[in-house]
């Protein structure tokens, strides 16, 4: 019970940080718009697992280490950058699922785990939480502990907004309403290399 009523302030911190938009948040949107719900599972179970992992890792100190080279960092962000840039082009261009000019398919489960190695959000929220929230545990207790609450909350989240997504496609069955819809969410996600550079 102790340690539960401990953790409170850590889950409502990483409630807080997971919910808002960020890259997740536009990709799975996007991807239950356009896939449905169902194709997006792999995806959807793979954004849980990459964030606790990287929660996880941020609370052993891997995070700080890797931050704290600046030739390296500066590697990191030209990588996400150009990465989620890519991602969001795709995304601008995308049909819908089932046309034949579409030849796209959604995040398989390890493309989901990876990209959060990428996600400039996810760090942000990780290393917040593992340099403010810990409890005096273990460093190994400690990233279980972080790996659970991160990966459970968005699990959450990740349902939400997928669902969100899949419910949103008869909206938008117009090509029109379509077109303008996938840009928006292509500009959202291009709009959180901001996130890179400012961390």
């Amino acid at each position: 019970m102790a340690l539960a009523e401990a953790s409170w302030p850590l889950l409502v911190f990483v409630v807080a940080g997971l919910f808002s938009p960020g890259p997740n948040v536009v990709m799975l949107t996007a991807s239950g718009a356009r896939f449905g719900f169902r194709a997006t599972v792999p995806h959807l179970l793979g954004v849980p697992v990459g964030t606790g992992l990287l929660a996880a890792a941020s609370a052993l100190g891997l995070g700080a280490v890797l931050l704290a080279m600046p030739a390296l960092k500066l590697t990191f962000q030209i990588i996400a950058a150009g990465w989620i840039l890519w991602l969001a082009w795709r995304i601008a261009q995308a049909g819908r699922a089932g046309q034949a000019t579409d030849r796209g398919r959604p995040f398989t489960f390890l493309q989901a785990v990876g990209f959060q190695a990428v996600n400039p959000k996810i760090w942000a929220v990780t290393l917040a939480a593992a340099a403010g929230f810990g409890i005096g545990l273990q460093p190994v207790q400690e990233a279980l502990r972080l790996f659970v609450v991160f990966a459970g909350v968005n699990l959450c989240v990740c349902l939400f907004w997928t669902t969100a997504g899949h419910l949103l496609a008869p909206v938008l069955a117009r090509p029109p309403v379509w077109r303008a819809f996938m840009v928006t969410m292509a500009v959202l996600l291009a709009l959180t290399v901001i996130l890179i550079f400012t961390g």
